[in-house]
């Protein structure tokens, strides 16, 4: 059994049906419809360490509004900010913090609403013509009044996997990662790929082992800026490591027992796990349960 992940579960009805017809949308944008108060793009918390809601009152005149579902038949809506943010997940230092303290709903809740109000943000011209764009569909389209081009919100597809050998886990620490954070490895899926052939094209790319026997485990949501992480596991023909240091600062072959007491929280452990919040530790936590 796959433990839960973090990002998923929202408990938000999406609602297709309302944000598809705008008379039905500007209807339920009244007094009883909530605002996800949001600093730029992190959360705020309310003082019960919850998410914050406000009111439509509480957003600017001249923003954009983006429905992000029905809760309990109360409308649901964010603001787009000024700018975006395009920065990977490690980056954001300010973060962290804040995510461990949400539940999983309210987790899924912002991490949905982070992805859709970023899109926003950085797409606010055609990609087509160069002319603005305007939002659509409560928020989950853009149109061009220009040439009349149709634009979506984005989501990335990237393969993360744990690679085994002989019982041993293969594990990478990113560039400008904290000493001793390592997790597994991941990359973006190409065009013209499935699933298994770019988890055996980036775990050689990145480290010249050649892996096989793909299996799919979970995937997560993840809106740093908006990816779609697919979590793999995958076997190895052996242990020699050619590093790609464009790539990854370092990798190494770690056994059940270090794996398990960096997991557990142990003392000087081999290793620093990824956070609980990453699909990463999901895997290490799947794997160490087979």
């Amino acid at each position: 059994m796959t433990p839960p992940v973090a990002f998923a579960g929202s408990p938000l009805d999406r609602a297709d049906q309302v944000r598809a017809d705008p008379e039905r949308l500007a209807g339920l944008m009244n007094w009883k419809a909530r605002l996800l108060r949001l600093d730029g793009l992190l959360p705020a918390i309310a003082d019960d360490g919850g998410l914050l809601w406000g009111t439509l009152a509480d957003a600017a005149p001249e923003v954009e509004l983006v429905f992000l579902g029905l809760d309990d038949g109360k409308a649901c809506f964010a603001a787009v900010p000024l700018e975006g943010d395009n920065l990977p997940a490690y980056a954001i230092r300010d973060i962290w913090n804040l995510l461990g303290a949400l539940s999983p709903p309210d987790l899924a809740t912002y991490g949905g609403a982070r992805s859709l109000v970023d899109w926003h943000a950085r797409h606010r011209f055609c990609a087509k013509c160069g002319q603005p764009t305007a939002l659509a569909k409560g928020g989950w389209q853009r149109n061009c009044g220009s040439c009349g081009a149709q634009h979506f919100p984005r989501t990335d597809p990237v393969t993360i996997m744990l690679v085994e050998h002989d019982g041993k886990l293969m594990l990478g620490r990113g560039l400008g990662w904290p000493e001793g954070r390592y997790s597994a490895l991941a990359g973006f899926v190409e065009p013209g790929e499935t699933i298994e052939e770019a988890v055996a094209r980036e775990v050689l790319e990145e480290t010249g082992v050649i892996a096989h026997s793909v299996r799919y485990v979970a995937s997560q949501p993840w809106p740093f800026p908006s990816q779609l992480m697919m979590g793999c596991h995958a076997m190895a023909d052996g242990e020699d490591i050619q590093l790609d240091t464009t790539e990854l600062s370092e990798a190494r072959w770690f056994t059940r027992d270090e794996v398990a007491h960096a997991m557990a929280g142990g003392a000087d452990p081999a290793f620093l796990p990824p956070p609980p919040t990453a699909i990463a530790h999901t895997l290490l936590a799947w794997w160490l349960a087979q």
